[in-house]
């Protein structure tokens, strides 16, 4: 039975990217696509174009950006033991977001730094959450707290650098929304290795993130560094995201929503739960990010809008379901 909902969840990826492909202001049918894939030059110029050149490059960037924020919001909901932990929520992509705008201030060609400038943001983001709520262990509870008074921290700052020099940070506002407009095969060589990083440090992690779930006694009864193995994998969580925000910026409830349903469909084992997670994320993002160009057309809505309309109620019975 778990055989079959992953393979199912798998489709959903697949119809996902395809469903990308083949919608838009032009039409594209689906044989159309596989032909051009597969190597055709049937397809007219115009339209063979904006398949490889738009729809293509965006539909990747769509699945890795829903990779890397599901399995940064699966690392984060173990290693904090809080099922509301998502990148977004408690802080870690403001913590991104800030560096990665301070960078493109200071240079005017900020690609290939942009993203390790990002993951120090990041990861000290995670730091100040941890020593925030540390006090005699970690408490869900004090952890959300931390988050979001650092996320509310972070943002602030974020806004203050996009007044102060606006001008040189374009599209700042589908940026703090979150969105995927206009991103092309540059975004997706940015992207790619990280996420290939990223993704095998989690898969290789799975074993520990499920002795992890034991309880910290447990874990280092079994011979677990827990601190060591926490830290890590936050820095791995924080990878993910930093590379997600470079590229989508500020897109939120991903993290959230994503692992908590692949958690639904095929349980708690962490050695399923995260390609599942990665395959579901890939899908979500795909189908979310096609809906939000295509529904109000020609007027493009940012993807990020769209995820927060569904996130944040799921975020809210979270809550009140934890208190």
């Amino acid at each position: 039975m778990r055989t079959a909902k992953f393979f199912l969840i798998t489709a959903a990826a697949v119809a996902g990217f395809f469903f990308a492909l083949t919608n838009g202001s032009v039409e594209i049918s689906s044989a159309q696509v596989f032909s051009t894939l597969a190597g055709s030059t049937e397809l007219d110029e115009t339209r063979r174009q904006i398949l490889e050149n738009i729809r293509l490059p965006r539909a990747i960037v769509a699945m890795l950006v829903g990779v890397n924020l599901s399995l940064s919001g699966a690392i984060l909901q173990a290693v904090m033991k809080n099922p509301l932990a998502d990148p977004h929520i408690i802080g870690i992509s403001s913590g991104a977001g800030l560096f990665g705008i301070f960078v493109l201030m200071i240079f005017d060609d900020a690609g290939k730094i942009m993203t390790p400038a990002a993951f120090v943001g990041a990861l000290l983001a995670a730091a100040l959450i941890y020593v925030l709520a540390w006090r005699d262990g970690i408490r869900p509870i004090r952890v959300i707290l931390a988050g979001v008074a650092v996320s509310a921290f972070l943002g602030a700052g974020i806004s203050a650098l996009l007044i102060f020099a606006g001008d040189k940070v374009h599209g700042a506002l589908l940026w703090m929304v979150g969105g995927l407009s206009a991103r092309s095969w540059q975004h997706v060589w940015i992207l790619l290795p990280y996420s290939i990083a990223g993704t095998a440090l989690t898969f290789l992690a799975a074993r520990h993130l499920n002795v992890l779930q034991l309880g910290d006694e447990v874990a280092t009864g079994l011979g677990v560094r827990v601190n060591l193995v926490r830290s890590l994998l936050t820095a791995v969580a924080a990878l993910l995201a930093a590379s997600a925000v470079c590229v989508a910026g500020l897109l939120g409830f991903v993290g959230l929503i994503v692992p908590h349903t692949a958690r639904l469909i095929l349980g708690s084992d962490y050695r399923i739960l995260l390609p599942g997670a990665a395959f579901l994320g890939a899908a979500t993002v795909t189908i979310s990010d096609t809906v939000a160009r295509t529904i109000f057309a020609p007027t493009e809505l940012p993807v990020g809008i769209l995820t927060a309309l569904l996130g944040a109620p799921f975020f809210l019975y979270l809550l009140r379901r934890e208190l």
